[in-house]
């Protein structure tokens, strides 16, 4: 109910950012203005909206495909404690990165849907994802290491327009919940490959 309730909520707020711009613009995550003392709710608000149709699109089919599985296997508590803990952590993380950046603004659900799926790679270690266009399944851990990968890289590199420190902070906001609430699973993600 946690996820559905995430998912009617971010269409609707996207949907009306899209059509007014005024909307994206006060709920853009300033890094520089949090890092200075004001512009907080941004941290959240920046979650809830994105730059286009296609940004919105992109990350809520993955957050469809994750969130709605791994739901019931943690429950609706932790569900949202994992969302919008990953969003805060990728957020504030962004912040760190671009503290001293006055122009730089980041905005989109990118760092809480990396959480939830890092997470569900954890809970369900044998899924295969797949990235677009490629058709071609990729195993789960396999992915989790060579997207950790890519991600540091880029994010070091400044690479295009995209976020790679919120994706980043993100997924290691899932893992570090999956390891601070359930260690066990953790194990058993392991030993499923023993």
């Amino acid at each position: 109910m946690a996820a559905l309730i995430i998912l009617v909520v971010t269409i609707i707020v996207s949907v009306i950012g899209l059509s007014s711009p005024r909307v994206i613009e006060r709920s853009l995550l300033r890094p520089h203005r949090v890092a200075n003392g004001s512009g907080y709710a941004e941290l959240l608000t920046s979650g809830f909206v994105h730059a286009d149709v296609a940004h919105m699109l992109f990350n809520l089919i993955t957050f469809y495909s994750f969130a709605f599985k791994l739901e019931p296997v943690i429950g609706s508590v932790k569900f949202l404690v994992l969302y919008f803990g990953s969003l805060l952590i990728a957020n504030l993380g962004t912040v760190f990165q671009h503290r001293n950046d006055p122009d730089y603004a980041s905005l989109g659900a990118s760092g809480a849907i990396l959480g939830v799926l890092f997470a569900s790679i954890v809970y369900f270690p044998r899924q295969s994802l797949y990235i677009l266009p490629l058709p071609v399944p990729i195993p789960a851990p396999l992915f989790a290491v060579g997207y950790l990968a890519y991600t540091w890289y880029s994010s070091r590199n400044r690479r295009g327009n995209i976020n790679h420190d919120a994706h980043l902070f993100g997924a290691l906001a899932g893992l570090a919940f999956v390891f601070l609430t359930d260690p066990t699973a953790i194990t058993t993600a392991v030993r499923s490959f023993g």
